[in-house]
């Protein structure tokens, strides 16, 4: 099998069941995954301040914009959301997408969006907004269409095919853009609950990969290609994975160098 099909077979040997056997595999992924997806579109985001808040619920010391701390405290709320419907298989809603849209950015929307375009959290945008070199984006009146049409698509799969459909999922709601605000970080929680409740291992979306990211979705846009979406999926899936699997099959603690080989002179 190839590195993929591992990290698969990985997961899946977890035998996740509860909500504390996702706490348990997920303790440290959700605060990457967090941290990552927030800082994509802030940059005022750091792994610090996500950490305290996912760990101790409220952070030192900070001096930055309070918007990014609301948007790291909703990831952490919103994973808390899901956790139960997860384990449950609920499957995806335009009900489910809106709830989560409204918990991750709640209290993040600007004066010109909430007092003059009278948008709120959890509901469809009412302007249109640019979402890529090419303006793609549904319109107002039908993004609830096109929403539930792409929602009915993915839940009345029935194949295996789940990176594929992921990278469908992901780039069709990209595309719709249906809130006036998050709809990056929306989809790619969206994208991981539907791997999740299909037995497939979630991944990181890197701040670091964001242009190879970025490309790819723009391909879509362009050409309604899937090809490179998907294999940048199984890349970030690899990437997310990598530590542990190789901590996995290995079988051995990680190693380290000792305190001699930092000091010349012990040498």
């Amino acid at each position: 099998m190839g590195k993929y099909e591992d990290t698969v077979s990985l997961w899946q040997s977890y035998s996740i069941t509860t909500e504390s056997d996702l706490d348990k595999y997920l303790s440290n992924f959700r605060i990457i995954f967090a941290y990552n997806s927030g800082k994509i579109e802030n940059a005022d985001v750091s792994f610090h301040d996500t950490r305290e808040i996912f760990e101790n619920g409220s952070v030192t010391g900070y001096t930055g914009e309070t918007r990014a701390l609301f948007e790291q405290q909703n990831q952490k709320l919103c994973y808390d959301y899901l956790r139960g419907k997860i384990i449950a298989k609920e499957p995806i809603s335009v009900e489910l997408i809106r709830e989560i849209h409204r918990i991750l950015t709640s209290g993040t929307y600007d004066e010109r969006r909430y007092v003059e375009n009278g948008e709120r959290p959890g509901e469809f945008k009412k302007h249109d907004y640019v979402t890529g070199i090419h303006e793609v984006g549904s319109p107002v009146e039908t993004v609830a269409e096109d929403l539930q049409e792409l929602v009915d698509e993915i839940n009345e799969y029935e194949g295996t095919q789940y990176l594929r459909v992921g990278a469908y999922l992901h780039a069709r709601f990209e595309s719709i853009h249906p809130f006036a605000d998050g709809n990056g970080r929306v989809g790619r929680t969206l994208l991981n609950y539907y791997f999740m409740i299909h037995d497939q291992p979630p991944l990181v979306v890197y701040d670091e990969d964001k242009g190879l990211y970025y490309a790819c979705l723009n391909k879509y846009d362009e050409q309604e290609a899937l090809d490179s979406l998907e294999e940048f999926l199984k890349y970030e899936v690899e990437k997310t994975w990598d530590k542990t699997l190789t901590l996995a099959q290995s079988g051995e603690a990680p190693q380290h160098k000792p305190l001699t080989d930092f000091l010349p002179e012990m040498q």
